[in-house]
């Protein structure tokens, strides 16, 4: 007996339509933290030879006169201070302070991004998204010249990828929210990342559907989208899960270095999962029957 998914696609649009509802009320009311690359400001990374007290670092840091300063604590026992750019001077001050009050430290990275540089960033970070989204439905509507109304297949393909996209910002704007994670270029790299993984899988999908119209396997369009969703449904899935325990032990291992890239990779794959399972082909489907 085979799975009626497309069928049940009311659901799979309510699933997704909430999925989009919950990540605009999370990105207007929450919103995304940048991180320097986005923002300007400097990053410093300290190691103390003594275990240290996240709130009494936190504590000094205030003291010190940088009580608007983000600080993160690594799984290696190293916190990450940002704050507002600072000079040599600025930088030594703070690193004399903290040693004076706990003890020999060592700097384990420190850079800064002016305002001119962080506006350029974010700038070439949404061309380059951009970019990518027109350059995906041009090749698709090409790749499916012969089908009936090929750009149909690129339009739906691009509504699944911009789906995606949206509830992994809202997630990680959730995230942000709770953790205090900022969006940096690791982020960036991650949603264009998620961006080519998801439109493999939904092209694999339509190169079926493709296939068994050529085929005939149905005059009905919906039976034939249907049955192409069955036969690559095992595929779709292993492919998805294998990578997910791949992130798994990147996150688990790796840590804080490339924690961005990972995260948005495996909220990413999970909804571009879903989209080019149960959102792609139903769009493709509800267009088609409305002529």
């Amino acid at each position: 007996m085979k799975f009626d998914i497309i069928g049940n696609r009311l659901w799979f649009f309510v699933i997704s339509g909430l999925l989009v509802l919950i990540s605009i009320i999370a990105l207007a009311s929450v919103g995304l933290k940048a991180g320097i690359e986005f923002s300007s400001g400097s990053i410093l990374g300290v190691n103390f030879e003594e275990h240290v007290e996240y709130a009494e670092f936190r504590q000094e840091i205030t003291n010190l006169g940088y009580g608007n300063a983000i600080i993160q604590r690594t799984g290696q026992g190293e916190f990450l201070i940002r704050t507002q750019e600072l000079t040599g001077e600025e930088k030594t001050y703070i690193e004399t302070s903290l040693a004076d009050r706990f003890g020999k430290l060592s700097e384990t990275q420190f850079y800064s991004v002016s305002p001119m540089v962080a506006s350029e960033t974010a700038r070439n970070a949404a061309i380059a998204v951009a970019v990518a989204m027109i350059g995906i439905l041009l090749y698709v509507t090409f790749a499916f010249r012969h089908m009936p109304n090929p750009f149909r297949y690129g339009t739906c393909a691009i509504i699944a990828l911009l789906h995606d996209a949206l509830v992994a910002l809202g997630v990680f704007s959730i995230l942000g929210a709770i953790l205090d994670w900022q969006i940096n270029l690791m982020f960036i790299i991650g949603v264009l990342a998620v961006i080519g993984y998801s439109i493999n899988n939904t092209i694999v999908i339509f190169d079926r559907i493709r296939e068994n119209t050529r085929l005939g396997v149905s005059p009905d369009f919906e039976v034939v989208v249907n049955n192409s969703l069955v036969e690559t449904l095992g595929r779709s899935l292993n492919t998805s899960i294998t990578t997910l325990i791949t992130l798994l032990a990147l996150l688990l291992f790796v840590g804080a270095t490339i924690q961005n890239f990972v995260v948005v990779l495996l909220i990413g794959i999970v909804a571009g999962t879903f989209d080019s399972i149960c959102v792609a082909p139903s769009l493709l489907v509800v267009w088609n029957k409305r002529g």
